[in-house]
């Protein structure tokens, strides 16, 4: 690994260790994301703060942290940084060293992430969840469903991709652990629903 590839996942971590939706909810007064709903600080606990602005502002932050590591990276390292300044936004997001490595789930950054190295990818990732979301209503659902489409789309489209999408999925699947214990019981909750 190059001295610019270390640089890049450096990059990328930084930026995707953002933990936006703690920062967006305290500056609003919401107090620590972390102790509402599941204590998680993605876009679907935001959202149950009752401030749909500051759900979607979460959403789409975690999402362009991650598009915008990868361009930077590219702009300073050239492209084989991309993958490096992909994998940092993502271990970011997932392990944030500021919050003891307890961060979000993924869905949004890997969209992020999706945008500038696969476009038809990303496109296909946020059709499947969109239409999940507005049919199941259960984030979960649409953010794993989601998640493995990236692989898949990337393997229909022969992307030198795939290996490292396929673990970002895994990644996914294993912080939404719990969601799956739930889903398996019957109550995971709805979007718009009570907390868990």
């Amino acid at each position: 690994m190059t001295r610019e590839m270390i640089f890049a996942l450096a990059l990328g971590y930084l930026l995707g260790s953002i933990p936006f939706g703690l920062v967006l909810t305290r500056a609003a007064g919401k107090g620590d994301i972390r102790n509402v709903g599941s204590g998680n600080i993605g876009a679907t606990n935001v959202l149950r703060t009752g401030s749909k602005l500051l759900a979607a502002l979460t959403l789409i932050l975690d999402c362009l942290k991650a598009t915008a590591a990868i361009l930077i990276a590219k702009s300073l390292f050239g492209e084989e940084s991309a993958a490096f300044a992909a994998t940092g936004a993502m271990l970011g997001h997932l392990y944030p060293v500021w919050l003891k490595f307890r961060g979000g789930k993924g869905a949004a950054t890997f969209l992020g992430i999706l945008i500038p190295l696969l476009p038809i990818a990303a496109i296909v990732y946020a059709a499947v969840w969109l239409l999940l979301v507005l049919t199941v209503r259960i984030s979960s659902v649409a953010g794993m469903t989601a998640a493995v489409s990236a692989p898949a789309s990337a393997a229909i489209l022969h992307s030198p991709f795939v290996p490292m999408l396929l673990g970002f999925a895994v990644l996914v699947l294993w912080k939404h652990r719990e969601n799956i214990l739930r889903l398996w019981r019957g109550t995971e909750p709805r979007i718009g629903s009570a907390k868990a």
